[in-house]
């Protein structure tokens, strides 16, 4: 990408008048003299002009590789709705001919001619700002026309380049598509490029006849290019008003899989022609999602047509532009010969939150990006109401919902994180709110609403602020008016409450509470106090404030009524936001245990009296423990784990509390364990201690490992989808700990895949097991054997495999061998997508001989890896996890933090997750000088 002068720059040209050679970069620099910089300096476009209309016409030319370019015009209808004598859009990296710049008159008051006097541009906010020779006046209708021209970059937004290997021809196909969130519709065509500026686009492509337009709405007409022989220019039908950041379109020569919807729109799915036979699925799951979508909102889909597409090189998961959904090709293909369940979930998965987002976000969309999560954390839940709905042998429901809580409990815990609903004031924040946050809080606060209000409130509530705000934007106050007008109406809620006193606390404060129960066994009550939970141990008691409304529901042991979550009582906050006290009362008896947060409902942690953790306990492990509800079950091992970590609770109690896991037999309470004991081992393994800890585990996974017929083929015949993970998972963790047979057999399905004639074509190692047994191969393999997979990789047409494959070739222990993965892994020569880099620096600083190799590649390149992935610094930041899970050292610590702050330039746009990073550096320094020789001794007393 060039770069281009960001500095003060001196007067430009009159423009009325300019010589026809006139051409300006809408950057900062220009071809015919120089411009202006704005003295206008707020991040927020002028509110004095309004887009009625654009017409974009875009040819594109995709015949020369050594070329790849576009051109193009926008004609823009505007309406002042004050006086002004400039116009303000955004334009970036386009190359304008000023000298074709129009601007006329259209309606309102006495015609007058009108031009453009002169440019001038703000290169921090991406303004481009036409001076006008005379006044814009209110209520007056103009039209500006402007002619622009790019290269199509290789940087994976705005309108970029993308190819792929026809394997026939054995050629390189390249293709054209868009991606314009948050703000790239400007690096494309000059535009108010804002979500509050919508309108109608009507978008005409031009392009060699070869190939196919598709752009957010069905083809009008096609017709002969005047001058370009074999070039067409299709017009597609005038949109319904959206904002700039969803228009799409793309060139491309791919084939499509149509689906029937009954008196719906047409549905497509596209994919390049060797991959075709991937998208059954996807043409499959889409169509009964949207009219899922369209029953739960109430709403017809809005357009006549609606595409998927699976574009193979793409920074984002998949894009939910409207009628012209983009997505990366594993999140789109699923091929049952290569890709697994989980492949398969993910999918199903995707192609929901992104037809969900055809509602919340296109339809109605947030005024700007600091309610980002009303269009993320609305797409992710709604998305496991739709999984579920149609699917509901996958308990997908369950498992988002305890994944999505895992992953908060972690992040939400750091003073670092931020609140759901957050100010934003540069562009290049905006893309950093792209996070967890937005999307797994997001999504777990709203189910909370969801429970705490039932079903019919919560319906009728959003499909009210659906039809209230139907093309127009909202924030998320308006969505709580609606919201709470429900409740009260179908009395969900007492009068006296209001949803936005009650979400406000959970959108716009940090973090999440930990609620202290004491229980009074002769009284029979429990005295409950709340403060925010932080892995920061040395943060004092008293910083952690804060106060959040609790639906609080429990159930009691002779009760046992897991499936009521409606709150039984609140915790409530004080005008002034502090935690008022709270006693539950009628509670059993000292020989009877209590569990809060039926099903885990709530955002919150739990921290008991040392009577109660005893009594629960008693009953995991030897106990009627199935009558306690496995999310319940997920959440006393999280509790337990958490708590301990910081100190709250002994790891005795921790430790003794997951013995009941050689009694467990079901997914998620082993999901929860093996997430919170991952974090431990990546430490204690740097450590004398880890042979007790590796004892430890093989005597806690041996008994479900033989349970589940260890690594055998037992796919088929498993009734429970579920069962199918949980397989998947104890298999990784078994062979990791070497239990039992895990090893040998895993080397010998390997071995027997080798021994094929047409490995490509044929594969004996079962799917749901192939990443264990890949990587285990690895691990224990020869060059040989890295080789092997490394060609397998180069060969495959499945992106689910060639991720697999990706993640698996980390796991040698030859650091030669690592060395070099790592430096191709960044080699744009190679095979190996930029999109798809992280994964495999990922594996490798995973892999215990790997971080320390890759944390020195990361420190001594940091320049050439930022240039690499810059401006997508998104995917730079993902590079960060495996580091800041594995240094353990005060020594390493510090070292870290000096690179930081030596390295700023080439760490821009990184602040939170660098910030984040040293944080959690700090909690593992804190926690192996604290918990270290506890946790050790806990568990030799367990062996």
């Amino acid at each position: 990408m060039k770069w281009f002068l960001l500095f003060a720059v001196a007067l430009g040209l009159g423009l009325a008048a300019a010589s026809s050679d006139s051409q300006s970069d809408s950057d900062a620099s220009s071809e015919s003299g120089i411009q202006f910089e704005s003295g206008y300096n707020y991040y927020r476009l002028p509110t004095s002009l309004r887009p009625q209309k654009y017409h974009l016409r875009v040819l594109t030319q995709l015949e020369n590789p050594e070329d790849l370019r576009f051109t193009g015009s926008v004609r823009i209808l505007i309406e002042a709705l004050e006086n002004t004598k400039n116009i303000t859009l955004h334009s970036k990296n386009l190359t304008i001919d000023e000298s074709k710049i129009t601007l006329s008159h259209i309606s309102g008051g006495e015609k007058k001619d009108n031009c453009v006097s002169s440019t001038a541009v703000n290169p921090t906010h991406d303004f481009y700002i036409l001076n006008t020779c005379q006044e814009l006046i209110a209520g007056n209708v103009y039209e500006l026309f402007l002619p622009f021209a790019a290269e199509l970059n290789r940087q994976l937004e705005g309108y970029y380049r993308s190819s792929y290997k026809d394997p026939v021809a054995n050629r390189t196909r390249w293709i054209s598509v868009t991606q314009f969130e948050p703000a790239s519709a400007r690096l494309a065509f000059p535009c108010f490029d804002e979500p509050d500026f919508k309108a109608p686009f009507v978008v005409t492509l031009g392009y060699h006849k070869k190939y196919t337009g598709l752009s957010n709405m069905p083809v009008k007409e096609t017709k002969p290019h005047a001058s370009l022989q074999d070039y067409v220019w299709t017009e597609f039908e005038e949109s319904v008003p959206m904002s700039t950041y969803l228009i799409a379109y793309s060139v491309n020569d791919f084939s499509h899989k149509p689906s029937t919807l009954p008196n719906g729109a047409l549905f497509r799915t596209w994919a390049r022609p060797n991959a075709i036979d991937q998208c059954d699925y996807a043409a499959e799951f889409g169509p009964k999602v949207l009219q899922y979508y369209e029953q739960f909102f109430g709403i017809k889909f809005p357009l006549p047509k609606i595409d998927q597409v699976a574009v193979p090189d793409f920074s984002a998961g998949a894009m939910e532009n409207w009628g012209l959904v983009t997505y990366r090709e594993i999140a789109l293909l699923y091929s049952a010969a290569h890709s697994s369940l989980a492949d398969k979930q993910r999918v199903a998965s995707v192609v929901a939150h992104e037809l969900a987002h055809q509602w919340f976000g296109n339809l109605v969309t947030m005024k700007w990006w600091t309610d980002l999560w009303l269009n993320e954390g609305f797409a992710t839940y709604v998305a496991s109401l739709g999984v579920e709905n149609i699917n509901p042998e996958w308990r997908a429901m369950e498992q988002e919902s305890l994944s999505n809580l895992l992953t908060i409990f972690r992040r939400d815990a750091l003073e670092s994180s931020h609140p759901i609903s957050r100010p934003i004031q540069m562009v290049s924040e905006i893309s950093e709110s792209f996070d967890q946050i937005s999307y797994q809080k997001g999504s777990t606060v709203l189910r909370m609403m969801h429970l705490f209000l039932g079903e019919e409130s919560f319906r009728s509530g959003l499909q009210s602020y659906l039809q209230k705000y139907s093309y127009k934007n909202a924030e998320q106050d308006n969505l709580w008016e609606s919201l709470t007008q429900a409740a009260h109406k179908y009395r969900a809620l007492p009068k006296s409450y209001d949803i936005k006193s009650i979400m406000d606390s959970w959108t716009l404060q940090t973090g999440y509470p930990v609620i202290n129960v004491t229980r009074d066994y002769t009284a029979k009550t429990a005295k409950l106090s709340q403060q925010r939970y932080l892995l920061n141990t040395e943060i004092a008691r008293a910083h952690r404030g804060g106060c959040w409304w609790v639906p609080l529901s429990y159930t009691t042991q002779a009760e046992q009524d897991f499936n009521n979550t409606a709150p039984k009582a609140w915790m409530e906050c004080g005008k002034e936001g502090q935690s008022l006290p709270k006693t539950i009362k009628d509670l059993p008896g000292a020989d009877q245990w209590v569990i809060f947060n039926t099903q885990l409902s709530t955002l919150y942690k739990v921290n008991y009296d040392a009577q109660n953790w005893k009594l629960l306990i008693e009953t995991l492990t030897g106990g009627d423990f199935e009558r306690i509800h496995v999310i319940n079950r997920a959440q006393l091992i999280d509790d337990a784990l958490y708590l301990a970590w910081t100190g709250e609770q002994d790891y005795e109690i921790a430790m003794r509390l997951i013995e009941y896991l050689q009694r467990e037999r079901e997914y998620l309470p082993w999901k929860s364990a093996f997430e919170n004991l991952k974090r431990v081992g990546r430490i204690v393994r740097q450590t004398p201690d880890f042979e007790f800890f590796k004892r430890y585990m093989k005597k806690l996974i041996a008994p479900i490992y033989e349970h589940l017929s260890g690594i055998n083929d037992t796919f088929s015949s498993i009734q429970q989808q579920d069962q199918v993970l949980l397989k998947t998972m104890v298999v990784n963790w078994a062979c990791q700990y070497q239990v039992d047979d895990c090893v040998p057999r895993a080397v010998d399905y390997y071995r027997r895949w080798q021994a094929e004639a047409n490995p490509d074509e044929k594969n004996p190692v079962p799917i749901n097991v192939r990443s264990t047994v890949y990587c285990t191969a690895i691990r224990h393999g020869s060059d040989a054997d890295w080789e092997f997979l490394w060609t397998r990789y180069k060969k495959s047409n499945v992106a689910a495999e060639k991720r697999t494959i990706l993640t698996a070739l980390g796991c040698s222990r030859e650091v030669w061998v690592l060395q070099r993965y790592l430096e191709l892994t960044f080699d744009p020569k190679e095979a190996i997508r930029k999109q798809d880099s992280m994964w495999a620096f990922q594996a490798v600083a995973f892999n215990e001989v790997g971080f320390l190799l890759a944390k020195k590649y990361f420190m001594d390149n940091v320049e050439f890896i930022y240039k690499f992935y810059h401006p997508l610094t998104k995917d730079m930041s993902r590079l960060l996890s495996p580091l800041s899970e594995q240094v353990i050292t005060q020594t390493d610590f510090n070292e870290f933090k000096d690179f930081v702050n030596n390295s700023r330039q080439s760490l821009k746009g990184l602040e939170q997750a660098i910030q984040q990073t040293l944080e959690i550096m700090l909690t593992n320094v804190q926690w192996k000088e604290r918990n270290y020789h506890q946790m050790s001794r806990s568990i030799q007393q367990l062996l």
